[in-house]
């Protein structure tokens, strides 16, 4: 049976994951640095508000914050509610408001894997004809977007899109150091359709992102920049690990197409 990490190794490996020194960690949390040697050797068990200080500072997910708490025998901190639980109404029904009121434009919210939790109307207008053995439940957006016989053939800049995906994912898995994110990039990376440097579409967008260019047809190809939001300072697990990805038209001719789409009877 594998070892379990104690608190000190658990708070070194996130110390090491966002390049902090002891001496770094020490000063901001208002401590010496012998002290925080002393806790990460295991020679010192930090007190519980100690512990919640030392997570915050280090930045590290409500999940792992309460493995941080079991490893040093408290009590997790953080509850883990489903989202159609009664507690969760508020920020069900605010997550809903924040996808309607983006209409005609698509948005969605996912999970901390990217699997879809809900959409507008406007995004599962994107998902139609796709095959439905990937818009099963539980359906993983990323897996729809770059899957050869999901949006991957309609991407007009696949290989610049695929690189933007790949680098966000590479981000979240060393931020977080899910296995689940880095088994969904090696699936990801396995696909055909290359990965590119910035190329005239980031460029024509600013140098600052990277368009998703949608083609419908022939003639009609939508282009979007995307945005994510989360919720501010979440107590709850499932919350702080929600993303709601909103797209917006780059351009006037994407807005007039999503407007029209949106009319009745369309």
């Amino acid at each position: 049976m594998q070892r379990q990490a104690t608190t000190g190794e658990l708070l070194r490996d996130w110390r090491q994951r966002r390049r902090m020194t002891q001496l770094d960690l020490a000063d901001s949390a208002g401590v010496s640095t012998r002290h925080v040697s002393f806790i990460e050797t295991g020679r010192s068990l930090p007190s519980r508000s100690m512990l919640l200080k030392l997570g915050a500072l280090l930045d590290v997910p409500l999940r792992e914050r309460n493995t941080l708490m079991i490893s040093a025998g408290y009590a997790p901190m953080y509850r883990e509610h489903r989202l159609d639980e009664a507690e969760m109404s508020a920020a069900r029904e605010a997550i809903e408001r924040l996808l309607s009121a983006h209409e005609p434009y698509p948005a969605l919210a996912v999970d901390r894997h990217w699997q879809l939790v809900t959409a507008n109307r406007a995004a599962q207008a994107l998902l139609a004809g796709l095959p439905e053995s990937l818009l099963q439940p539980p359906l993983n957006v990323l897996r729809v977007s770059l899957h050869p016989q999901g949006l991957a053939s309609r991407i007009d800049n696949l290989p610049e899109w695929r690189a933007h995906v790949f680098e966000r994912l590479r981000h979240q898995y060393a931020t977080t150091t899910d296995p689940q994110l880095a088994q969904l990039l090696a699936e990801l990376q396995a696909y055909p359709g290359g990965e590119a440097p910035m190329a005239a579409d980031a460029r024509a967008a600013g140098g600052i992102v990277v368009p998703l260019r949608l083609r419908l047809d022939r003639t009609q190809v939508l282009s979007f920049l995307s945005t994510t939001t989360v919720f501010g300072t979440p107590r709850d697990i499932t919350l702080a690990e929600l993303a709601i990805e909103s797209f917006f038209p780059a351009d006037a001719q994407t807005a007039a197409l999503l407007r029209a789409m949106a009319e009745p009877g369309d």
